[in-house]
């Protein structure tokens, strides 16, 4: 039976994450080998840096830009599987590309360590590329397989940092963009004064703030994201 173009575990919407759509901030020289991987038949990377970097939107990123070419994809986010699910892992060489997000939260776990390992193996030999993605580097995850260590080090590993400022201004920009919504500049540097200012954080505080003004057909100011935050919505 052949592979659909691309198969979601755990069962989820597909991303619309771009390459075009990524703010760099650093990681200009990330991206770049991170395509150049797509294109090398047989290549492997593995990707890591901490939550809010942005390894969930360029694994996405790369399953859109291989699908856009006709090329077969699987995605997989391995935070909060059952080990059951490590069987997902299993008859995957046809796919020119196979992205396991979140590896950090299984490593240590033999049964979905055994898959992942002849996953690279049968990928490798079919010429499909593998993408992973981990919070740490490669050195600080428990893994207890060392045969899938040596794997997943024979690619290139490439880390990710963390936006500034200014970047994360430019994703909440976007964010709001997508919506058909202008972001005013007080806004941005008022969310960006709160709170621990994590990414994830301030998106859904933005979601919130646009639902709001949506509701209320309001257009979005400073007072609005004053009312919304005071009323609970946190940046923690």
């Amino acid at each position: 039976m052949p592979l659909p173009p691309q198969i979601l575990l755990p069962l989820e919407g597909r991303r619309p994450d771009r390459f075009d759509d990524f703010v760099p901030g650093r990681n200009r020289l990330v991206i770049a080998a991170l395509l150049e991987s797509l294109d090398t038949p047989g290549a492997s990377l593995f990707l890591y840096g901490p939550p809010g970097s942005g390894k969930t939107h360029l694994l996405n990123a790369a399953c859109n830009w291989v699908r856009e070419r006709a090329g077969t994809t699987f995605y997989i986010r391995l935070d909060g599987l059952p080990a059951t699910a490590a069987a997902g892992l299993d008859g995957l060489e046809g796919c020119e590309l196979v992205c396991v997000d979140d590896f950090d939260a299984v490593a240590g776990q033999r049964s979905w360590e055994d898959a992942l390992f002849h996953c690279c193996n049968r990928l490798r030999g079919a010429g499909g590329r593998l993408v992973v993605s981990s919070a740490v580097g490669l050195g600080q995850l428990p893994i207890c397989l060392p045969d899938l260590a040596s794997r997943l080090g024979w690619g290139v590993r490439a880390k990710l940092e963390p936006l500034d400022d200014a970047g994360k201004a430019a994703v909440l920009e976007r964010h709001a963009a997508r919506q058909g919504i202008e972001l005013p500049t007080a806004v941005q540097t008022y969310l960006l004064s709160r709170g621990s200012r994590s990414l994830a954080a301030l998106l859904a505080a933005l979601d919130a703030i646009c639902a709001a003004a949506l509701a209320g057909k309001r257009k979005i100011t400073v007072p609005l994201a004053r009312a919304v935050m005071t009323a609970g919505t946190s940046l923690e």
